[in-house]
């Protein structure tokens, strides 16, 4: 999957998932392409197809504003979606990023005996999470890529009765945080396309959305079905990071399953033991 080219790839993604008719266009029976063609989407964005053409193929690389603003219009972009256009238009070098979790972070994470807290950098590793967190995605002592045990571990997919969903979402957030010339990324997603045809296929169709809040839904092996709340927070001082917290209301059962869960993850398990070095996992204060 060639990935030289994003600008071009994100833009003909974008044009064979824009149907005719959602731009106002009249059917003209049966179509060779699927979606919009080229020359049509120069119509729309009132520049020539040749120019259209070469963005696409990667010889034009410096849309103006104007031009990205308007293919943005054209192809129904959400405001994640023409946030990832402008980043493709305009790429800038990356700033310098660490893996390392501040301090301050572990120490408070510390004191959240009972909250499922993950931070993770923009490849989806595990940097450090609570022990209840770890208690919910267990898989983690084996692999600490959640987006590759998502695709690639059946114990972490069939925690998620909506995994077709959670999957759609996940490669949207890749997309959106990771830094296109990345070699970790380029690593990453060869690697998945390579061993997973849905990855492989969600990934050509270039979706970003980026992660903010949202809910999840899981079928533990514990504890069984329940669904949390998550808020995913920007991590201060350190490019690429973020802390995603699950909650849920108090008096659910939902929130019961949290706390039977803390009671479990207080438990020493000789599974737990084996948890890779390189993953921080941030235990209870004894």
């Amino acid at each position: 999957m060639q990935e030289g080219n994003p600008l071009g790839n994100f833009l003909r993604a974008r044009r064979e998932h824009t149907g005719p008719d959602s731009v106002g266009l009249p059917p003209t029976g049966r179509r060779r392409v699927p979606g919009l063609r080229r020359d049509e989407v120069a119509v729309l964005a009132g520049v020539s197809t040749d120019y259209y053409v070469r963005l696409e193929q990667g010889r034009e690389r410096n849309p103006s504003a104007e031009v990205i603003n308007t293919l943005a219009r054209v192809f129904r972009l959400d405001a994640d979606a023409l946030a990832h256009l402008r980043r493709l238009a305009r790429p800038q070098h990356s700033s310098i990023e660490s893996d390392r979790v501040g301090p301050g972070l572990v120490t408070l994470m510390k004191r959240w005996h009972d909250t499922p807290a993950i931070v993770q950098n923009r490849y989806g590793d595990v940097l450090a999470c609570t022990a209840l967190a770890l208690a919910i995605h267990p898989s983690l002592v084996h692999d600490r890529n959640l987006v590759r045990l998502l695709f690639l571990d059946p114990a972490e997919q069939a925690l998620f009765p909506d995994w077709a969903d959670q999957a759609r979402q996940a490669v949207a957030w890749l997309r959106a945080d990771a830094d296109p010339g990345s070699s970790r990324l380029a690593a990453l997603v060869g690697e998945l396309s390579l061993k997973s045809p849905a990855f492989a296929r969600l990934w050509a169709r270039h979706d970003v959305r980026v992660k903010s809040r949202g809910l999840k839904r899981f079928a533990h092996p514990v504890v069984g079905t329940f669904t949390v709340d998550f808020e995913t927070f920007q991590v201060s001082g350190q490019t690429g990071q973020s802390l995603t917290i699950y909650h849920a209301a108090p008096g659910t059962s939902d929130a019961d399953a949290l706390t039977l869960l803390a009671g479990h993850a207080a438990t020493p398990s000789a599974d737990r033991a084996d948890t890779p070095l390189d993953v921080i996992v941030v235990d209870r204060v004894s």
